[in-house]
């Protein structure tokens, strides 16, 4: 297998400055987790709180580089046949009622060959064959049994998918691989130690202000300020589901749809369904937010 790396990112600024132009502020750590991995042709997993930009981080990584994304969205059950292959079993049925009919003999060894082979994420990865490399997302992979988990030891540590009826594939060039966690469980040592890690943490609120302007631009510069400032104090409750940056910016949107040009305006808390996503969080955050309001106003 060869290094994707090499001429894709000349340092760990240059990954700063084209994600950038994706209208996606990276911070420094995670800018240099994304250029090592590249670099060492190592799987990244990207471990955070909901919101914060984990998945976002991968899909832009795709635009930059001008690659194909293949994403697998886990969930509990989550099998082999969905992820890595499975076997076109119709095709298989057809091709056995041909040789029926022609008085044919067809054998096991001539249903399970690559003709009837169903590429499923990962083996698309191994088996790329375009140019460049593809981006794999394994996104939520803290949402699929243990199990799963094993099933992902062969392509992360060698970036190759075995198939008992037909072998190995290894992948030509090592695909970038991207996994990302919110850590509704502990993962397995055995695939935290074929990952270079990092852990995206909630942004500072100069820097959530930074993301909403990107993402806002209808905003006034006081409504990001106050908001971004409210929402990072509100991490700080006992919510149930502290609101990310995705939620930071759904809620300022919802701000300028009202008309709302600060958080002050008598409509502002109308819109607070689109920070809080509970009935506890809603009255927890419904409370801090009318104390937070008569503060700006003194």
């Amino acid at each position: 297998m060869t290094d994707p790396a090499g001429g894709l990112f000349d340092d760990i600024g240059d990954v700063v400055r084209r994600f950038d132009e994706y209208d996606y502020l990276l911070d420094t750590g995670t800018a240099s987790a994304l250029f090592l991995a590249i670099a060492l042709g190592r799987p990244l997993l990207l471990e955070g709180e909901p919101g914060v930009g984990k998945t976002a981080a991968a899909k832009t990584l795709a635009a930059v580089l001008d690659a194909p994304l293949l994403r697998l969205q886990c969930y509990e059950g989550l099998t082999a046949a969905e992820a890595l292959y499975d076997w076109n079993y119709q095709r298989q049925l057809m091709s056995i009622r041909v040789a029926e009919a022609h008085d044919a003999a067809i054998t096991e060894a001539d249903l399970y060959t690559e003709a009837y082979l169903v590429d499923r994420p990962i083996l698309q990865a191994v088996r790329y064959r375009g140019p460049g490399v593809p981006v794999l997302l394994i996104d939520e992979i803290d949402r699929a049994d243990d199990e799963f988990e094993a099933l992902l030891l062969e392509f992360l540590g060698e970036a190759a998918v075995t198939v008992p009826e037909l072998g190995t594939f290894a992948a030509p060039r090592t695909p970038i691989v991207v996994l990302t966690s919110n850590r509704s469980r502990d993962l397995h040592d055995a695939l935290r130690r074929r990952c270079l890690y990092h852990w995206i943490d909630y942004p500072a609120p100069e820097r959530s202000a930074a993301i909403v302007r990107r993402s806002v631009p209808g905003a006034t510069a006081a409504l990001i300020a106050h908001a971004a400032q409210f929402v990072g104090q509100t991490r700080g409750l006992d919510m149930d589901k502290p609101p990310g940056v995705a939620e930071t910016i759904d809620w300022v949107a919802a701000l300028v749809a009202l008309g709302v040009a600060d958080l002050t305006a008598p409509d502002a808390d109308a819109s607070l369904g689109a920070l809080a996503k509970t009935p506890d969080d809603r009255d927890t955050v419904a409370s801090a937010f009318a104390d937070y309001t008569k503060g700006i106003c003194r």
